[in-house]
């Protein structure tokens, strides 16, 4: 397998030449273009080299706007043309990132950072990878994620009772879930907001392995909270060597990216869906991770949000490439098809192209709540009151917005019943609905500018060490040992 990354000759060299330390801030997927884009923008306020590498992996016009939208496609020198199935992926950078190094080699007496971001597979992929060619190790904005879930033993359950029809359509088996036992929601929400939670690495999947990877070639960990650096420090990357801090805890870059767009640039959401301002109280719907596909809780998401819909609720179900995959496999795009030209409660649309049209959306007071499995939104709706955050999924690396904010709730894909049940009970039950709306911010702000007069006072340091250079054996006897 060949790895073929374009090199922007012209760009890399106007930063390359402009110093002895540049930051190479590396993005992958639409998170990583509205996250990672402060971080740019801090650098080139600060006057300190910087260029983007972009793996290529979100490329399209939709997936890939982001670097228009945050104005990084004039930041890129390299574009690493990674595409296909995450082992493609894997080999591919592996490949490419060498084929980077060498070309910067050019340049011996310029030390060039890496800055990865988040759970993405390319924050567990390029660090390694940078690794393996170089020697040297990376820093990582949004590091330490790691999933954790309440006891969910300690929860009662309810018999349901209302049952809700979860048959699946005529061309696929049929499935019962709507009788049985399942937890009951008021006592959920209490064990989520008061009771003892545990790490839980099992999903989601992928994110979890990368980020946890990714960890491992990263010599400075940007913790958004305590609670990530307190889950490195337990893996046994120390807080600071030698007085050098190296995971300082400081906040997410989300809260920039989000003042960033407070303006739409002209064209409003509303516009392009006027349906959003006619009626009220919306409950936008983003599934798409991967776990969430496999048949039994796809159905219980699809069923739970189709009963929401049939209860008179206003629902968005945006449909991301994986999830129309989905709905197709499983038969449901043609039921919600039908059931958007039926209702004129129900909008079924296309992922959103600009993000600032979500951010405008979130904060018009027209949204209601958002039922999601993405690890972002979590982080979105701890600083954007508006709206409540409902997260579909059996665990999350974003457990402080849960159990220390009380601005998210998890709703378990159990069954189509319980979706419906726990989705109304958080809505409809004035204490939980404006809990979910009040909590604390706490991810901080002007979070870019801070990592970036981090690195920027660490310019001069090594961005590699071996063990006997970390327990401070430089020089043994008078003589400096020959390691290599």
């Amino acid at each position: 397998m060949d790895a073929d990354p374009t090199i922007y000759d012209e760009r890399l060299a106007a930063e390359m030449d402009r110093g002895e330390f540049v930051l190479a801030v590396v993005t992958a997927t639409k998170p990583d273009f509205y996250k990672q884009a402060p971080v740019v923008a801090a650098a080139r306020e600060r006057g300190l080299p910087c260029f983007v590498v972009h793996t290529g992996q979100h490329y399209d016009d939709v997936l890939g706007h982001g670097l228009e939208e945050y104005d990084l496609e004039p930041a890129i020198a390299a574009d690493l043309g990674i595409r296909g199935d995450l082992s493609e992926k894997t080999a591919q950078t592996m490949l490419a990132v060498r084929e980077l190094a060498a070309r910067l080699d050019e340049w011996p007496d310029t030390t060039v950072l890496p800055l990865v971001h988040g759970d993405t597979h390319a924050a567990a992929v390029f660090p390694q990878a940078w690794l393996f060619a170089t020697n040297q190790q990376v820093a990582h904005n949004e590091a330490g994620l790691r999933a954790m879930a309440p006891d969910y033993d300690a929860v009662p359950t309810a018999t349901g009772t209302d049952a809700v029809p979860t048959a699946a359509p005529d061309d696929g088996p049929d499935v019962d879930d709507s009788d049985g036992d399942y937890p009951d929601p008021a006592a959920l929400v209490d064990e989520q907001w008061s009771g003892e939670w545990t790490v839980d690495r099992t999903e989601p999947f992928p994110e979890q392995y990368d980020t946890f990877v990714g960890s491992a070639a990263a010599r400075y960990q940007f913790a958004p909270v305590e609670l990530n650096r307190e889950h490195l420090e337990s893996e046994g990357y120390p807080r600071t060597v030698d007085g050098d801090e190296r995971i300082p805890v400081v906040g997410n870059s989300v809260v920039d990216a989000i003042r960033m767009k407070a303006d739409h640039d002209g064209e409003s959401v509303f516009d392009i869906y006027p349906v959003l301002e006619a009626r009220d109280d919306w409950v936008r719907v983003d599934i798409h991770r991967r776990a969430n596909l496999l048949p039994g809780r796809f159905r219980a998401l699809v069923e739970g949000v189709i009963a929401l819909v049939e209860d008179g609720y206003n629902v968005n179900f945006v449909e991301l490439t994986a999830t129309r995959h989905a709905l197709e496999r499983h038969g449901y795009r043609d039921r919600l098809a039908r059931l958007a030209d039926e209702r004129d409660n129900f909008l079924f649309t296309g992922l959103w192209k600009k993000h600032a049209h979500v951010y405008e959306f979130l904060r018009s007071g027209q949204c209601l709540a958002e039922l999601t499995d993405s690890g972002s939104m979590q982080e979105e709706l701890n600083y954007i009151d508006e709206a409540c955050c409902l997260t579909a999924r059996f665990n999350t690396d974003r457990p402080e917005t849960v159990f220390e904010a009380n601005t998210n709730l998890l709703v378990p894909p159990i069954s189509g019943e319980f979706v419906r049940e726990m989705v109304t009970h958080a809505l409809e039950t004035d204490a939980v609905r404006e809990r979910l709306q009040s909590g604390p911010d706490l991810y901080g702000e002007d979070v870019a500018e801070g990592i970036v007069d981090f690195l920027a006072e660490r310019r001069d340091g090594p961005v590699s060490e071996w063990s006997h250079e970390r327990q401070g054996f430089d020089a043994v006897g008078g003589r400096t040992v020959d390691y290599l």
